[in-house]
């Protein structure tokens, strides 16, 4: 009798830890900070992952708090695809030709791609020019899910709220200002 109250209650505990983890493995990692971006055609909102990209996460944080983007343009914008800024060559009409070519100077030295975070819309993610690593400061927000581009780019953040004014943004809007919630 014992034994099978014994057998009972293990099997009992087995059922529990299996339905308890699944539940475990699947919960969100705890955001990071939230940055508001203010552009000319509104106000928008990401958060950040920074237990999935630590550097990236912290490299954009810095550049925002030396307020490195405000002034910027949108320099790229493809319809359903993405809108694209962070090259501090966009202050300058003059220098139009070369957008998209720049950045802060200071790569992140890592690719932080995972299948954990994916390009939904809404994603936030940084550009590169083939390699991963050598991500600097020019970011972009998907205008649709774009999976061909997953494991290729870091994926460090989501809009949570302004979608809209992310899906009427036109290249050489300006980024007013970011900053972090």
């Amino acid at each position: 009798m014992l034994s099978r109250v014994l057998r009972l209650v293990s099997s009992l505990v087995l059922v529990a830890l299996v339905q308890a983890v699944p539940a475990f493995a699947q919960a969100p990692a705890a955001a990071g900070p939230v940055i508001v971006v203010e552009t000319s055609r509104g106000v928008f909102e990401f958060e950040t992952y920074p237990a999935e990209a630590p550097k990236t996460v912290a490299r954009i944080v810095e550049l925002v708090k030396q307020r490195f983007y405000n002034g910027m343009r949108v320099h790229r914008v493809v319809p359903g695809f993405v809108i694209q800024w962070g090259d501090p060559q966009t202050r300058d009409m003059t220098k139009k030709d070369r957008w998209g070519t720049s950045g802060s100077g200071k790569p992140i030295g890592v690719a932080e791609i995972t299948k954990t975070r994916t390009h939904v819309l809404g994603a936030v993610a940084m550009a590169h020019a083939g390699d991963p690593s050598k991500a600097d400061s020019q970011m972009y927000v998907t205008l649709a899910p774009v999976a061909r581009l997953n494991g290729q780019y870091t994926v460090f953040g989501k809009v949570t709220t302004g979608m809209e004014v992310v899906q009427k943004i036109q290249a050489e809007d300006v980024v007013k200002r970011m900053t972090i919630k």
